[in-house]
């Protein structure tokens, strides 16, 4: 630095941070040796604060406002240099101007799929996501300065969002982890799920200094036959309780005769039924979901419309190790007449723990009550 310059910052006795950028989180006001003199004027901005550092440990904080940087308002530095009857010389110390402001749509996304467990479908998912998120310095700047910024003269979002990023994207994988939601309600409702995980994460953010003000989700991407099949539970949803029994007969009968006429119609079927199976788990997830929603305004009718018939239990069949159903009583009837069903076949049933023989189900036990036993071994001819 140059005599012209020393000399200019040395008759210069204001201090302040004229922002001209949208992105700069701190800035150390540049000073010839860092001395300030005494009587000196600090003027705060709104959204600013300025800490000052005396060899680096924090000292005072001024909010928005014009200040005379003297012995009476600055007794946190007066203290440590054992100022006890005023100074008149130039001192050194470090001003950091904190940008206090919101700042808007930072950007995250998952670089790699995230793995989450559905506890509606029981099976492992791949999902990606992405979204934005908004954030400030917290009311105590010292937390922000003293774990991220530093010593920088200049820090600005550039230099912490790709921290921030990895970080948000750590955070909501743990969140989907320990949760366990749905992909039916991830996917559906972003509002509700972007809420949740805002004040999820503002504790996390909080350690760092910064105060997470919205965390948004903008689109989850699921595995194709996953999405395929929230669209076909979307569309099965409409056709209602009633009929949703008719519908799964039709469909079970459509695979199985397409079944029939391929070499490999078994695995095919399977597979067809298996789709078919998560299909209906979603719809009547969604349709769960339309009752929910519509059950207040029902609810005002129900002294004029008497109450909706019950509806019936619905069972999952494995058959050659595949999943396949769900299953009405009329149906799973005929399936163990023919012989399709059977007393260890495994079923299961919204509320079950997990799979069990079907002779085992207290409801099911009147099916195989009804059923002829089988014919005996017809003996052979002399």
């Amino acid at each position: 630095m140059g005599l012209f310059d020393k000399l200019r910052n040395e008759l210069i006795d204001i201090i302040e941070w004229k922002d001209d950028t949208r992105d700069t989180i701190v800035w150390r006001f540049p000073r010839y040796q860092s001395e300030i003199k005494n009587g000196a004027q600090l003027t705060v901005r709104e959204s600013q604060v300025a800490v000052l550092v005396d060899e680096g440990k924090f000292a005072d904080v001024f909010q928005p406002g014009r200040h005379e940087l003297t012995t009476a308002n600055i007794p946190i530095l007066s203290t440590i240099r054992g100022w006890k009857y005023g100074f008149n010389s130039p001192f050194k110390v470090d001003v950091y101007f904190v940008n206090t402001k919101e700042f808007l749509n930072m950007r995250w996304g998952t670089t790699n799929p995230v793995t989450v467990t559905d506890p509606q479908l029981h099976r492992a998912i791949n999902l990606r996501a992405f979204g934005s998120y908004n954030f400030r310095v917290s009311s105590d700047p010292t937390v922000f300065l003293r774990k991220v910024a530093g010593t920088n003269g200049t820090f600005d979002t550039e230099a912490i969002s790709e921290m921030l990023r990895t970080f948000a994207v750590t955070e909501f994988s743990d969140y989907l982890g320990e949760h366990e939601i749905p992909v039916v309600k991830m996917a559906s409702n972003y509002k509700e799920f972007s809420a949740e995980l805002t004040e999820a994460l503002k504790e996390s953010f909080k350690e760092y200094g910064l105060e997470l003000t919205k965390f948004l989700v903008e689109n989850i991407s699921l595995p194709p036959e996953v999405q395929a099949a929230i669209d076909r539970g979307a569309s099965m949803a409409f056709i209602g309780a009633e009929n949703m029994n008719a519908y799964t007969q039709m469909q079970f009968a459509n695979s199985m005769e397409k079944g029939a006429e391929t070499p490999n119609g078994g695995a095919g079927a399977a597979t067809g039924a298996m789709g078919m199976g998560m299909g209906f788990a979603m719809a009547q997830q969604m349709a769960q979901q339309m009752a929910q929603q519509q059950q207040q305004p029902m609810q005002q009718q129900a002294a004029a419309v008497p109450p909706p018939l019950p509806q019936q239990t619905t069972y999952y069949v494995a058959q050659n190790g595949q999943q396949q159903g769900p299953f009405g009583m009329a149906q799973l009837q005929q399936m163990a007449m023919q012989g399709q069903l059977k007393t260890d076949t495994l079923v299961w049933t919204q509320g079950m723990a997990g799979w069990a023989a079907a002779g085992t189900v207290p409801e099911l036990s009147a099916i195989f009550a009804q059923t002829p036993p089988p014919l005996p071994p017809v003996p052979p001819m002399n």
